[in-house]
């Protein structure tokens, strides 16, 4: 009988190991596409790093400066701070606002046992995830645009008619409030299936036990989401820096720059509709160090989450 398993185990490694190759096959695709648009380009950070771009001599040889621009981004470039004060208040608002509601809509769809409007509600809260920023910020300059249907329902209580994407206060929280209903819906999604791996004895023993539904929610589907939690916070902990160039570069206009224009829609500026090669080395300073701070609060994040929780990424 122990010779029988043994050939049985025998035979299953070999052919685990026959089928390895194929394994490897199966993720070679995706490791090329990794190197070849995530790793190759980082060769390009040296242009942040020369006087100007030399279309002639390329990259490695247009002439070395060292930390120029990244001085002339400190000292000499003041719309840095103000894109840089605009992507830390806008992200942030995202996150303090925006990270709790998945969460909670989760734990109410949790307790919804009609199952065709359970799925109903999950199907209509996804729907925005799917459009692109494109398609979405045409329907939200349609929505705010003078006359519009925000604009008639302000007016109808009362209010005055005004251009809401051309103020600044207003852009500010168009962005954040429509980047919350856009996003939230994903975040519910994969919540709910942190949930269905909790063990449901865990429930018929608070139910014994006489705890209610909020009880249970906060005691028992709360801690089971917990992992799924605290990777989402680090992510979105180090994407702080970035606000979202996709959703601003289709809203803003010149009218909202004190308060709308953020790291990534100033380097697009600097870099694809500058006159100057010298713009494409400042575009890349400033794209660099938003990088590296993105890098740092990643791993700041992770840190605190394993001083202050069981719990880790890496």
């Amino acid at each position: 009988m122990k010779q029988t398993k043994k050939k049985s185990h025998l035979k299953n490694g070999n052919t685990l190991r026959k089928m390895e190759w194929q394994l490897h096959l199966i993720i070679l695709l995706p490791i090329i596409f990794l190197i070849v648009f995530s790793y190759v380009p980082m060769f390009g950070i040296r242009l942040a790093f020369v006087e100007s771009l030399d279309y002639k001599q390329g990259i490695w040889g247009s002439k070395y400066v060292g930390l120029y621009w990244f001085k002339y981004m400190f000292e000499a470039l003041p719309e840095f701070y103000r894109a840089f004060r605009n992507t830390l208040i806008i992200a942030t608002a995202k996150l303090i606002l925006g990270f709790p509601v998945p969460i909670i809509v989760t734990l109410l769809l949790n307790e919804v046992r009609l199952e065709k409007y359970k799925k109903s509600m999950q199907t209509l809260y996804f729907l925005p995830y799917f459009f692109s920023w494109v398609i979405l910020c045409g329907m939200i300059k349609t929505i705010f645009q003078q006359g519009g249907i925000f604009d008639r329902f302000i007016q109808f209580f009362g209010g005055d008619s005004r251009l809401w994407l051309q103020d600044n206060l207003s852009f500010v929280f168009i962005v954040i409030f429509t980047d919350i209903w856009k996003g939230f819906g994903y975040g519910t999604i994969v919540y709910l299936a942190a949930i269905t791996g909790i063990d449901p004895t865990l429930y018929e023993a608070a139910q014994v036990d006489g705890a209610n539904k909020f009880r249970q929610a906060i005691s028992i589907s709360l801690p089971g989401m917990m992992p799924m939690i605290i990777l989402n916070l680090i992510l979105n902990i180090g994407s702080v820096i970035n606000a979202n160039f996709d959703q601003i570069i289709n809203l803003y206009n010149p009218k909202v720059y004190e308060w709308g224009d953020i790291i990534d829609t100033l380097v697009y500026r600097m870099t694809l509709e500058g006159t100057s090669s010298a713009s494409y080395p400042l575009g890349t300073a400033v794209g660099l160090f938003k990088s590296v701070i993105s890098l740092i609060l990643i791993v700041i994040s992770n840190i605190l989450v394993k001083k202050t929780t069981e719990y880790r990424v890496f």
